[in-house]
């Protein structure tokens, strides 16, 4: 009975999430690049404008706006909150971009 728990437990396949507690976001050729990131709660993106003009990371819903990000410049938001948070330049409008954050589970459970 026992040899079966063993086994069982080291054959469980974990369904957590890694946590992701960072990432980047180059903004270049009138792009964001990546165009979507993928992090967990508490994770901060930055945003680093390696352009030739100024843009703006600006939330669609407005929960968040970078202002102007000069040329060089970067820009840097946590996110506390799981979601799909879709943002735009609102100098660019035409360029996009989606930060999805999960939460962040612990592993293994034994």
């Amino acid at each position: 009975m026992l040899l079966a728990a063993i086994v069982f437990m080291s054959c469980h396949k974990s369904n957590s999430t890694n946590a992701v507690t960072a990432a980047s976001v180059s903004i270049k050729n009138m792009a964001f690049n990546p165009g979507s990131v993928s992090v967990t709660t508490g994770a901060t993106v930055t945003w680093t404008n390696s352009d030739t003009t100024i843009h703006t990371v600006t939330a669609d819903d407005g929960s968040f706006n970078s202002g102007n990000i000069a040329i060089g410049a970067t820009y840097s938001r946590a996110f506390s909150s799981a979601g799909t948070f879709s943002y735009h330049c609102t100098l660019h409008p035409e360029m996009t971009g989606k930060v999805v954050v999960t939460v962040a589970t612990s592993g293994g459970g034994y």
